[in-house]
């Protein structure tokens, strides 16, 4: 069971929706009736409409509360933290972590206090490094694939092989098809997709990544951070 699939089971228990509302609800949100004939940007779409009529996710995973960050380089920071945890790097996406991790980079307490380029670049830059050396983001270099000139893309096609070992530029084993299903539209080229959609895609493929850590057990998985003809792997 997917990750999404299995957050869709815990809001209808919590929305005490019995069978003939809930597959009525998916129906009306999705067309279908059944979770498993979805696509991941159906499921998605079901999580949010529950959402909205009071499906609370667990603690861990809430939001909604989080303190608005301050400072000029605040969003940046929040952003490669984000994309931390949907590669599976950072356990936790709260902003606390995040505030540690800068800490220790810059002896600052909080990214109001990054005002001047050179601590902020050794936030911005100790977040990339460690995302290139734990799961693989190849930032600064698009091998002459301009769709690939987006962080957000980076991140993306990072994931993508981290998930399918083998995949690379010539044989992509279904990243573009796989895309396009997330955001629910389909582009002539990827450098079409926009900022807001790569967020979208990054999400979903953070919740199959978590949900594929979950499968291995936790302590156990990790990532291979060794480039081979394979790409880049699991290792349990």
């Amino acid at each position: 069971m997917t990750s999404s699939i299995a957050a869709i089971h815990v809001a209808r228990k919590q929305l005490d929706l019995d069978e003939d509302v809930y597959r009525a609800k998916l129906v009306a949100i999705t067309g279908k009736s059944s979770t498993k004939d979805m696509t991941e940007s159906e499921r998605l779409r079901v999580l949010d409409a529950f959402r909205k009529a009071g499906f609370q996710p667990a603690p861990g995973r809430k939001v909604a509360d989080r303190r608005k960050l301050d400072g000029k380089y605040a969003k940046k920071v929040q952003a490669l933290w984000i994309a931390a945890y949907n590669l599976g790097v950072a356990d936790d996406r709260d902003d606390k972590a995040m505030l540690a991790f800068v800490k220790r980079q810059t002896r600052l307490d909080d990214t109001r206090f990054l005002h001047h380029a050179d601590d902020a670049r050794a936030a911005i830059d100790g977040l990339k490094s460690w995302l290139k050396r734990a799961a693989g983001v190849g930032f600064g270099n698009t091998n002459g694939q301009d769709w690939l000139a987006a962080d957000g893309a980076k991140i993306a096609w990072a994931q993508w092989r981290l998930l399918n070992p083998g995949a690379d530029l010539i044989v992509r084993k279904g990243f573009d098809a796989a895309v396009y299903e997330m955001i629910g539209s389909r582009r002539v080229h990827l450098g079409e997709v926009n900022g807001a959609e790569w967020q979208t895609v990054m999400n979903a493929l953070g919740e199959r990544i978590r949900a594929r850590k979950a499968e291995l057990g936790r302590g156990v998985f990790k990532f291979e951070a060794t480039l081979t003809e394979a790409g880049w792997k699991f290792t349990p």
